[in-house]
């Protein structure tokens, strides 16, 4: 059984990977806390660690995993480029899982984004809308941004993205690619955040068997 502990306990995510985990015979939660808690104690007795918290709590606790020698999910959003690089060489000394999505329909959006771009020529232009709810801070979201780097990977230039922040929208993505003849979309709207906690806890057993290293849901699909 895999011990995992969760970060930002008292927030929408982590209290949905808890209430799931409690239900998963696979997984046991060792631990878990928020900005009020003693996150050491915690990641020391656990095997991985899931976060979904702000850029700069994850970059202090990937610093306690290197420490304990403990793999960790990350699902954070808006890291910058230094952050990222101290998150890939973290990953020289324990495995890490890090997705900007952890979703398995929208990393399967992912793979039919990248197919579309290489099969379309370049007269189709590309752009991205993406809508979450209002308390999200970063804009565009992790996974718009992903969608964006795909695209350009296919030899595109930059792709535009158009994001709204209203409600209690949970994640909605669409992908267009138009041309003068005709339109095609690609579409994924998350009905509840659970669908990313489940994905967090599939992350985290794949991780926590492994060595060292950085993998996505790729990987892990």
């Amino acid at each position: 059984m895999i011990k995992i502990c969760v970060s930002g306990s008292k927030g929408k995510m982590g209290a949905r990977i808890i209430e799931l985990a409690d239900r998963d015979p696979e997984v046991a939660l060792s631990g878990a806390f928020d900005v009020d808690g003693n996150p050491e104690d915690a990641v020391r007795r656990c095997d991985c660690l899931i976060e979904f918290t702000t850029p700069k709590a994850t970059i202090e606790h990937l610093a306690l995993c290197e420490k304990y020698k403990k793999a960790m999910v990350i699902g954070t959003t808006g890291l910058s480029d230094a952050e990222k690089g101290k998150i890939k060489r973290s990953s020289r000394k324990i495995p890490i899982l890090f997705s900007p999505n952890m979703s398995v329909g929208v990393n399967l959006v992912f793979k039919l984004t990248e197919e579309a771009a290489k099969v379309l020529d370049p007269g189709y232009s590309a752009r991205i809308k993406e809508a979450h709810h209002a308390h999200k801070k970063d804009a565009p979201s992790g996974t718009a941004k992903e969608l964006a780097r795909i695209i350009k990977e296919t030899g595109r230039g930059d792709i535009p993205i158009e994001s709204v922040r209203e409600d209690e929208i949970v994640g909605d993505h669409t992908i267009t690619f138009e041309s003068p003849f005709d339109k095609i979309e690609i579409a994924h709207s998350a009905k509840t955040r659970d669908i990313f906690a489940k994905g967090a806890l599939v992350a985290a057993k794949f991780t926590a068997g492994k060595k060292r290293g950085l993998f996505t849901m790729k990987d892990v699909l």
